[in-house]
């Protein structure tokens, strides 16, 4: 897959997708680049660090958050966008859900649109991504009811955006962890890796610092267990981000870039010299 001018071989690597999130309300790093020069500060960083797509948010979608209007959506979002493309040609993704914000960030460098409405993507927003020839990161935010019919759904999602008119080979797909599903319900995607990337979709893993890390823990402890506060979930992100790679998930969303990749590349390299005499 040729995504602006970088190739992915989704089918044999897992690539890190970096979280730049210019807002002041998300669940883990909101408030911290939410002017321009600090988040192109931190996405050249990112990318330093090897991330090999940047995906900027302008719009928290935490459960509670709060929503916000099209135009300060752009104000956040647009000109970050401008400003990384005088100084990288890495490709960018946009988290939206309004086809308005996803056309000017398209006009305005961004290639791929990172929606939590894939399974119910609005016409609007199918038409904005077509008429672009962008690329598409669908969400499934439903719950999650066996391996089978989970999968299913997923290819069903793909299907009615391909009905829609967005082309196959530029649909990613997102099982949604944290989205419309218990944490129970969470872990079971994260079992189900192996099956659900064999969809015949590229997949997208988002569990980057997210809270069912803290509910694993509680079901350790025979203690009441003090949640960690999400900037200390880094090393069940990484465990996450190890099984992805694993199953042949082709893009880890994250925080934390250069520290999922070194886990990565140790995992890429154990394999290589897993040789049976």
């Amino acid at each position: 897959m040729l995504i602006r001018n970088s190739r992915f071989d989704f089918k044999n690597n897992t690539y890190v997708m970096g979280i730049l999130n210019v807002t002041p309300d998300s669940f883990s790093d909101g408030g911290l680049h939410n002017t321009t020069d600090s988040a192109v500060a931190h996405a050249l960083k990112m990318i330093e660090e090897g991330a090999a797509i940047i995906d900027i948010g302008g719009e928290s979608t935490r459960p509670g958050h709060q929503k916000i209007s099209t135009k300060e959506e752009l104000d956040r979002v647009i000109p970050v966008i401008e400003e990384l493309r005088h100084s990288t040609d890495i490709p960018i993704s946009v988290d939206t859900t309004k086809p308005e914000v996803a056309a000017a960030a398209l006009a305005a460098g961004a290639d791929i649109i990172n929606t939590v409405e894939g399974a119910g993507m609005p016409p609007d927003m199918a038409e904005v991504i077509v008429k672009s020839k962008a690329f598409a990161v669908l969400t499934y935010e439903d719950s999650y009811v066996n391996r089978n019919d989970f999968c299913e759904a997923l290819i069903k999602m793909a299907e009615n955006a391909e009905d829609l008119g967005i082309a196959g080979e530029r649909i990613i797909l997102d099982p949604g962890i944290g989205f419309g599903k218990s944490q129970d319900e969470n872990l079971k995607v994260l079992n189900d890796l192996p099956f659900i990337t064999q969809t015949g979709y590229p997949v997208l893993l988002g569990c980057s610092r997210k809270s069912f890390i803290n509910y694993c823990m509680r079901q350790k402890s025979e203690q009441k267990y003090s949640d960690t506060a999400a900037t200390q979930r880094l090393p069940g992100t990484i465990v996450t981000t190890t099984l992805a790679a694993l199953a042949g998930v082709g893009i880890v969303r994250v925080h934390d870039v250069a520290q999922n990749i070194q886990a990565i590349t140790v995992l890429e390299a154990v394999c290589r010299n897993n040789i049976v005499n």
